[in-house]
């Protein structure tokens, strides 16, 4: 079966958000104004899922609250949008689409099941999986043992190779529209224009592969029933390469496992290694500049210096360092790839 041409998805218009009165319970802190903003997320999950007792507040963000407990008997785990801007609106109903689709057409891996779900006020229940998170940063400080690598390769190779049924999913990168504005914004020259707008007419005939689009080591979960993941708000039709990719920028500091991906990602012949190499290009110039918003950030701000600020804030300058480092490795091998076109 031929895979869907790799067209980027439409923009989701915004909707509100419904509300609901239910009793609250468990180990979180609802008071305060952040208190507040989770009474309202609970209700929210306890509207559409009335069995779900909260008992802990896993993870909150700026933009989502993670919340564990149980529905009925079962562990399960609720997500919550708080920030309700219609990108992150949309990239949250492309989550709850996905993890719908995985109850119609089972994914060659372990992934959470859904219990619950409502688009309109961007909420989403689903069961909490057994294992532990293979690395909890983006960027891992101390690389991952030996084995929990390959467990998160194997598992990325696998959705990778799976082909869900023509429409169930979209193509989450527009690819010329976004090298077109990192060029806009400085973060690409003329020649990265040149030689990536190059590979790219070179993959015109190229069918999509299926990425879970943020192949990240916080994203598996390893047990001794093998691994699972989590997070599938950026799953859809890439370029091949794309998992890779964002695994190759991520493992900074364990080669061994950079030059088996890359092995991997060159092992179909060129079209593949360009496909990859465009992949790396788009996802380290992404990293490159969410870092420098975060150091810039931390150098705008005033006042006292929030224990550990100073260390994150060089660990971060040292990260931008490696990612630029890299970067400047990528596009050798762009040019190079452009040299054999």
């Amino acid at each position: 079966m031929a895979e869907p041409v790799l067209r980027p998805r439409a923009a989701a218009v915004r909707r509100t958000a419904g509300g609901g009165s239910h009793p609250l319970g468990g180990r979180i802190d609802l008071t305060g104004p952040q208190g507040a903003q989770l009474r309202t997320a609970v209700a929210a999950v306890q509207r559409i899922c009335p069995e779900f007792a909260p008992a802990q507040l896993l993870r909150r963000g700026g933009r989502t609250a993670l919340l564990i407990g149980t529905s009925g008997r079962a562990p399960a785990v609720a997500k919550c949008l708080l920030d309700h801007s219609p990108a992150w609106a949309e990239r949250f109903r492309h989550e709850i689409a996905a993890y719908r689709t995985f109850v119609r057409q089972r994914p060659p891996v372990r992934v959470p099941r859904l219990i619950a779900a409502d688009p309109d006020s961007c909420v989403l229940v689903i069961e909490r999986m057994p294992g532990r998170v293979v690395a909890p940063q983006r960027h891992p400080v101390q690389s991952p043992t030996r084995a929990d690598v390959r467990a998160a390769l194997s598992a990325y190779s696998r959705i990778n190779a799976w082909r869900p049924a023509a429409g169930a999913f979209e193509a989450p990168i527009d690819y010329p529209a976004r090298i077109n504005r990192y060029h806009q914004l400085g973060l690409l020259t003329d020649r990265d224009l040149g030689d990536l707008q190059n590979l790219l007419r070179g993959l015109a005939h190229v069918q999509g592969q299926f990425c879970h689009g943020d192949a990240l080591l916080s994203n598996v979960l390893v047990s001794p029933a093998g691994p699972s993941l989590v997070d599938w708000e950026h799953a859809g039709w890439y370029l091949p390469g794309y998992d890779l990719a964002v695994l190759w920028s991520v493992l900074g500091d364990d080669p061994a496992a950079r030059r088996q991906i890359s092995q991997q990602a060159q092992s179909q012949g060129p079209d593949a290694r360009d496909a990859f190499l465009v992949n790396l290009i788009l996802v380290l110039t992404r990293e490159i500049r969410t870092y420098e918003t975060a150091v810039q950030r931390t150098m705008r701000a005033t006042g006292p210096v929030p224990p550990g600020a100073a260390e994150a804030g060089e660990e971060q300058r040292l990260l931008l360092r490696r990612l630029h480092d890299d970067c400047g490795r990528a596009r050798k091998a762009v040019r190079a790839a452009v040299g054999t076109r």
